[in-house]
């Protein structure tokens, strides 16, 4: 099973630590923070890795190579400037991710997520002909209001009753066939597909209840850089 690693975001809210440093670039701890990532996608048995790049992309080539540090193989698909979004950058990746259902995980997350569990989640969906499957956190302090709610079936839902809300943990498993009416080299955002899809009841997803944090700022990047060094979401 192959895996999107996203990391062609500017990371605005970091400058100006990222004007010249990637934001998966970041350390934290003895790490970059794309390097928790992969650690741990080694250790589950996932070593086929896909990464795409807009900002500083060379960089990100540059410091991880084809992998091998990691145990892994990865490949790159380059953006233009600015990036295509989460959508069009799958879109873009479509050609090195197969035909058969793939994990993303966005880059700039810190999690002790266990990724064994998803080769099961990717059969199952296959069964039921879904096209994706998403891991849902708790709403954090700065997006309360969060994204989707979940049905007692383990379905996606468009509308829930705001205290019945969870936030999109940035980890999800697609089919390839959810990016298909998007070209190559196109920007389009994830949610309008996802949204599109639970109209036709084709999105499963579950409550992930570990530790995650959205690195996005620099007071959460201090935070995650506590975290690993309190030993926890460690690579």
């Amino acid at each position: 099973m192959k895996t999107m690693i996203l990391a062609a975001g500017r990371g605005e809210r970091l400058r100006p630590l990222t004007d010249e440093c990637p934001k998966p670039l970041l350390k934290v701890g003895d790490l970059p923070l794309i390097g928790h990532h992969l650690k741990r996608l080694h250790q589950a048995g996932l070593n086929d890795i896909v990464i795409n790049h807009a900002w500083l992309g060379q960089h990100i080539e540059t410091e991880l190579g084809d992998g091998q540090h990691y145990g892994v193989h990865i490949q790159y698909s380059p953006e233009c400037e600015g990036g295509l979004e989460t959508a069009g950058g799958i879109a873009m990746a479509l050609p090195l991710l197969g035909q058969q259902p793939f994990l993303v995980v966005n880059g700039d997350v810190l999690t002790d997520f266990d990724f064994q569990c998803v080769f099961e989640r990717a059969k199952a969906m296959q069964q039921r002909n879904d096209l994706a499957h998403l891991w849902l956190v708790e709403n954090p302090e700065h997006h309360q209001e969060g994204d989707f709610g979940l049905t007692q079936e383990g379905r996606l839902s468009a509308n829930p009753v705001a205290s019945q809300s969870w936030t999109f943990s940035g980890i999800g498993i697609y089919s390839p066939a959810l990016f298909q009416s998007i070209a190559p080299n196109t920007r389009a955002r994830l949610a309008p597909l996802l949204r599109q899809a639970m109209t036709s009841d084709r999105i499963s997803a579950e409550r992930y209840n570990g530790h995650w944090l959205d690195v996005g700022t620099i007071d959460r990047l201090q935070k995650a850089r506590q975290w690993v060094k309190n030993g926890l979401c460690q690579g």
